[in-house]
């Protein structure tokens, strides 16, 4: 993508969208959103991947709430947030084009039929039409910022289901970070005595499970502070709580950037 004018919110298409592009007017933006999982969109033409509506409705098809949330940090922090528009399913963009999860052929117990025995054609074609317009959207959103001089701490928001294969998960906020543990390191200090929720480091996933691709990608190579948040789905399941969880978040990602120095 051109970086030769501003980045507006028209620029998107079917598979990515930018929500909150900076106008150029005021101080420029001091966190980048970025929300792989936002969307449960299946195109017609891959047949719902063989799986029940149902299914692509749950937390195998998209994170339940996480695009809400995301949004509501948007304002409380008025920064940029690039939206996901399909499903995980269908390509994850959380996942390099190399990755065998990026067209993942099982999600927890559910057979992903549609993407069974993909060729490694057919895999480079999905990743052509949609990791690729993702990447480039991020990669010109972030470069635009640092173009200006300007250091955006890179915040990715995700959601995660509470029972997975049957066991019930305990952790309801997870601080992730890959080798770059800056910024969590300053969340978690700031949680540690929350009385709400409960914070826990690199949970329920963490790096060996190749989950920080989008904080190495766009991130790590510039020396951005970054951090990926996972929150539980059922602690924003409605607005009240959804809005109750950004308040929250918000707060302390803030307090985080001003001890970095970033705000």
């Amino acid at each position: 993508m051109s970086l030769n004018v501003e980045i507006t919110e028209s620029a998107e298409n079917a598979v990515v969208k930018l929500h909150n592009a900076y106008a150029g007017e005021g101080a420029r933006p001091k966190f980048i959103l970025i929300c792989e999982h936002a969307s449960l969109f299946i195109p017609p033409e891959l047949d719902g991947l063989g799986l029940d509506a149902a299914v692509i409705s749950s937390h195998v098809g998209w994170d339940l709430g996480a695009l809400a949330l995301a949004k509501l940090l948007m304002k409380k922090l008025n920064a940029p947030l690039v939206a996901q528009q399909v499903s995980r399913l269908v390509y994850d963009c959380n996942r390099p084009p190399e990755a065998p999860s990026a067209t993942p052929a099982k999600s927890e117990v559910f057979e992903i039929i549609g993407n069974q025995g993909l060729s490694p054609a057919a895999r480079a074609e999905r990743a052509t039409k949609y990791y690729v317009p993702f990447h480039d959207m991020v990669s010109a959103v972030v470069e635009n910022e640092l173009k200006h001089k300007n250091q955006p701490i890179i915040v990715t928001i995700h959601s995660f289901t509470g029972k997975y294969y049957g066991q019930d998960r305990h952790v309801e906020i997870g601080i992730l970070h890959d080798e770059d543990a800056r910024f969590s390191d300053k969340i978690l200090d700031l949680s540690k005595n929350d009385e709400k929720y409960k914070f826990e480091r690199n949970q329920p996933y963490g790096p060996r499970d190749g989950v920080t691709h989008s904080l190495k990608e766009y991130a790590l190579p510039h020396g951005l502070h970054n951090v990926m948040i996972e929150v539980r789905n059922d602690l924003i399941a409605d607005c009240y709580m959804q809005e109750s969880v950004a308040k929250m978040l918000a707060n302390y990602l803030l307090a985080a950037g001003e001890l970095m120095g970033e705000t």
